[in-house]
């Protein structure tokens, strides 16, 4: 056992560094597999150097190194009991680029979708595209040899690869490249690791008998996705192994070989140009996946650029999900199927002859009962659908899950249909509802059963389930991995799909590579057992988690978190859109991803054997930069919402340790207005000096929020009554009533003018500040009173309307989990809206004319706030604003702005906050011309917009106002 002061001798040997403290072991003890293997320790190289330090201490200490870039591996290849080398920090630059020959040299930590929006202006782009394409990264896309959706037009990975620069066993550089026959040879008489892995190959692959053997056990040929083991039979196209090709390149063999022969430090790939202009996806929707599968060999004669399927099980995941539900807006009917069939051309009327020409086809052998046509932008809402199915598939509720181990089979085109219909027969015979989507254009689909891996019954069915399937591909002479790799769920069968002799071969080939064993082992050759080392303990006694909120509708907070299949949505950079996750962006580092928190959290509380299972340090520190911006509960496929259940978590840690000060003075801040309302000016003029920040704790640089000379409900308290008769009941939420009361104002006079009775009644605070600092208790009691006060007044006739996001959608979101009357909460919640959507369904119902509203010109910009976009979206802001006739509006792809409530005012949090929004809102913001003006719902967001670029922004409700006529 390596000692813990060996290893701080490491990492400060290192330019990075290594860490050994058991959070950030559990959190890289999982990938997005089936597995957990604790590693020794992580180390975060900076440079070639820090590698080679790395490669030395684990020859000398006979330990392994297990590679990583965004951890998203399906089949385990990113779990170990080594050092686990994440390169996805520091590994990320672009070191050249040749527009000529369309080529680019990069660091393995390079986001495939980020190389294509640097590669965008150059008219070209790197063809293999994943459906996890906006976080994985490119030294995993080697390593696996990952094809994707557009394989059926540009190949796989393998296909791409010109060179790589590795380390290899003994820390020497090697670069491997096309050479010559002649050169090769040179290479095999050379006294060095590189020239003796050049001669292994060559004395082993000139055997006339090792090339028949690989011939005639390795998959067909025509499947262009063939990944299983070494891709040994790439060199028989040589003229020096039986082939016609005078050149060879071992780069292309080490695309797939999942960093067990060598340590790759940058890569050169070949670019394809962009694809032609117009596109357009015929959408075909079928009643059975055998129909459907019959229907892609017809569909394949029709040069498509995406050929994929999803079946219904995913279809019906989509539902419950708040993003990908907005995606499903071609389907019709219930399909058991559909297809995703992609045409394209140079011109729109080029695109519609084809795929009116595929259309025809289609119906005319009878295939398909609808076939939707989708275009433009539209056409990337589909792809998001099924990118989304692998996070979706977590979205089960319950242990049973679709589990990754024979999602990965390839078959020829012809032989799909009859292999699934045997497929079929194995999962009727173990009475299981597989599912089916991805890849049918290239024969491969990832099948799935369903399975409680927490069950001993059900690892055996693991276990059976992936050997019959693995003898009735290798009937087919298909691939047992097309493109996840083999890893540890399916290394152990790489003898049977190739045979005994050609496993020995590999073998013989990663010891030629790799002698002391020192990268990744267990995968590929002398594999982990595929039925050890699960996520879960078999039979394990499931713990019981009491919780103030209520999770029911997950089965609990824990299961909730076990909804999370490691699948990484939430690494996705700045320029892939979205707000998730926003402290990952800010601070590039793993422990902050919502995967993290959800994997600490599992972990935690299935461990943890204090009395209070969430009384965990490693929790504390995981759950700290949680900016509680809620981008999970919709971005994530998966629906971990995290900022649910960071509140719990605060509530229960602190209920053992104790309540801070600042946490009881932001969460109780109502209470305290109040006294400080008695005299604002001075209450104003002392929380500005910087010694009541200190004392606060609050961020010296930041303006405190100045409140009102009178409340928003002393001032509607001497207002005339409407005589309107419409009632609208308007939230008198804490921040309007004590610090944006002219806000409050505005909604006044905006209702009055367009025919509203708007009204107040006494009412409690919305308990945000309470949810967001853990106080359940207090949160509870905000959230019942209320209930009990709404429930007879709100209706769809008289609706509930709210200034502040924050606040209103509290209604929508926490008071489900927290009321103790969850009937009325829910039905008082189906008639809660933010002022923007009110208005928009007003609007839309006809209840709003234009006439009310200025002809003069306006341009507006919508920064949304995050429980906005995440709960009820912001396209409402977007009606509303943009009704006056001659205004003009767009929202800003801005993701979350980094204040979030307190977090920003924290001293400790300021320089995070500020970097979120300097990620992607900042720039933006300061980007815009000053006659052009900025929106934000968010009492915080405007704040936050101000301290980082001195920019004043509006609520919707005061723009609206200012549009009136007068």
């Amino acid at each position: 056992m390596i000692q813990n002061t060996v290893l701080k001798k490491l990492s400060a040997s290192l330019s990075g560094v290594v860490l050994f403290d058991s959070l950030h072991k559990t959190l890289y003890a999982t990938d997005a597999s089936v597995y957990r293997k604790i590693p020794l320790a992580v180390a975060y190289p900076k440079d070639e150097n820090d590698i080679k330090i790395l490669i030395d201490f684990a020859t000398k200490n006979k330990i392994t190194l297990i590679p990583r870039t965004a951890g998203t591996s399906l089949a385990g290849q990113c779990v170990g009991d080594g050092i686990v080398v994440d390169v996805s920090k520091h590994f990320t630059k672009i070191l050249a680029f040749d527009e000529t020959a369309k080529t680019i040299k990069l660091q393995p930590g390079i986001v495939r979708d980020s190389l294509n929006v640097y590669l965008k202006p150059f008219g070209l782009f790197f063809g293999p595209n994943t459906s996890t394409s906006n976080r994985c990264m490119m030294g995993g896309m080697v390593g696996n040899n990952s094809s994707g959706s557009t394989s059926i037009k540009y190949g796989v990975t393998r296909d791409k690869v010109v060179a790589i620069e590795a380390l290899l066993s003994d820390g020497s550089a090697a670069t491997f490249k096309e050479i010559t026959s002649k050169d090769f040879i040179v290479k095999t008489r050379e006294n060095t690791a590189e020239g003796k892995i050049y001669k292994a190959i060559f004395e082993e692959l000139s055997l006339l008998e090792n090339q028949q053997e690989i011939k005639k056990e390795f998959p067909k040929e025509i499947i262009h996705r063939r990944n299983t083991g070494y891709a040994v039979d790439e060199f028989l196209t040589s003229d020096l192994f039986g082939g016609t090709e005078p050149t060879i390149n071992v780069a292309k063999f080490l695309s797939g070989s999942e960093g067990t022969l060598a340590f790759s430090t940058s890569m050169t790939m070949q670019l394809d140009n962009l694809p032609p202009a117009e596109s357009i996806m015929v959408c075909a929707h079928f009643t059975s996946i055998n129909e459907s599968l019959l229907a892609t060999v017809t569909a394949m004669q029709h040069n498509l650029y995406n050929c994929e399927l999803m079946d219904k099980t995913i279809l019906d995941c989509t539902k419950s999900n708040r993003e990908q539900s907005k995606n499903r807006f071609f389907l019709q009917g219930d399909p058991e199927a559909v297809l995703m069939l992609e045409v394209s051309g140079d011109t729109i009327e080029a695109a519609e002859k084809l795929a009116d020409l595929l259309i025809t086809d289609l119906k005319q052998h009878d295939f398909g009962y609808h076939h939707a046509k989708v275009y433009g932008k539209d056409i990337s809402k589909v792809h998001s659908l099924r990118k989304a199915g692998l996070g979706l598939l977590g979205n089960m509720i319950g242990d049973k899950k679709a589990v990754a181990c024979i999602e990965d089979t390839a078959v020829a085109l012809e032989d799909l249909p009859s292999y699934i219909e045997e497929f079929t027969e194995i999962m009727d015979k173990y009475q299981q509802n597989a599912v089916y989507y991805a890849h049918a254009g290239a024969g491969e689909l990832h099948l799935r059963p369903i399975l409680n891996l927490k069950k001993k019954e059900d690892v055996v069915l693991f276990r059976k389930i992936t050997t019959e399937t693995a003898e009735l591909v290798k009937k087919y002479k298909g691939s047992f991995s097309g493109e996840h790799g083999d890893g540890i769920v399916r290394a152990e069968f790489i003898p049977l799909m190739i045979g005994a002799q050609n496993y020995q071969l590999l073998r013989r080939i990663k010891k030629a590579f790799d002698p002391n064993n020192v990268f990744n082992k267990g995968k590929i050759t002398d594999a982990f057992a595929m039925d050890e080392s699960l996520r879960y303990e078999v039979d394990r006694k499931e713990p019981i988690i009491e919780t103030i909120q209520d999770f029911s509708d997950n089965e609990g907070i824990l299961k909730l978190a076990e909804k999370c299949n490691g699948s990484g949505d939430c690494r996705k950079p700045v320029e892939a859109g979205g707000t998730m996750c926003p402290s990952y962006r800010a601070t590039k580092d793993e422990k902050d991803t919502t995967r993290a928190r959800a994997n600490m959290l599992r972990d935690v509380l299935t461990n943890n054997t204090a009395s209070n299972k969430f009384d965990s340090k490693e929790l504390k520190e995981v759950f700290d930069l949680c900016l509680s911006c809620k981008a999970c509960a919709s971005e994530c496929p998966s629906n971990v919402d995290i900022a649910t259940m960071k509140a719990e978590f605060l509530y229960q840690y602190q209920e053992t340790n104790g309540y801070s000060f600042r946490n009881s003075l932001f969460a109780n801040n109502v209470k305290y207005n109040k006294l400080g309302s008695i005299s604002p000016t001075l209450t104003n003029a002392i929380l500005s000096t910087p010694f009541a920040k200190a004392a606060m704790g609050v961020a010296q640089k930041r303006k405190v929020p100045k409140l009102a000379s009178k409340t928003l409900k002393k001032w509607y308290k001497k207002q005339p009554k409407s005589t309107n008769t419409k009632v609208v009941y308007l939230f008198c939420d804490e921040f309007t009533n004590f610090y944006d009361v002219e806000i409050g104002k505005d909604a006044f006079h905006l209702f009055e003018k367009l025919g509203y009775n708007l009204q107040i009644v006494a009412h409690e605070e919305s308990g945000r500040s309470f949810i967001s600092k853990g106080f359940l208790k207090e949160a509870k009691v905000v959230c019942n009173l209320n209930v009990a006060i709404f429930k007879d007044i709100i209706t769809e006739e008289t609706p509930l309307i709210g200034v502040e996001p924050s606040a209103i959608l509290t209604f929508k979101d926490e008071y489900i989990r927290l009321a103790e009357d969850k009937k009325s909460a829910e039905k008082i919640a189906q008639n809660v809206f933010t002022f923007e959507e009110f208005i928009a369904k007003e609007i839309a119902n006809g209840n709003i004319q234009k006439s009310f509203f200025t002809k003069e010109a306006k341009t507006l910009k919508i920064h949304g706030h995050c429980h906005q976009k995440a709960l009820s979206g912001t396209y409402a802001s977007f009606q509303a604003l943009n009704f006056p006739e001659n205004y003009s509006v767009t929202i800003i792809n801005s993701g979350c702005c980094g204040m979030a409530g307190s977090f920003g005012y924290e001293k400790e949090h300021y320089d995070i906050s500020m970097q979120v929004g300097e990620d992607t809102l900042f720039p933006k913001i300061r980007n815009t011309p000053k006659e052009i003006e900025i929106v934000a719902a968010g009492t915080s967001c405007r704040h936050q917009i101000f301290d980082g670029t001195q920019r004043i922004a509006k609520h919707p409700i005061t723009y609206l106002k200012e549009a009136l006529r007068s």
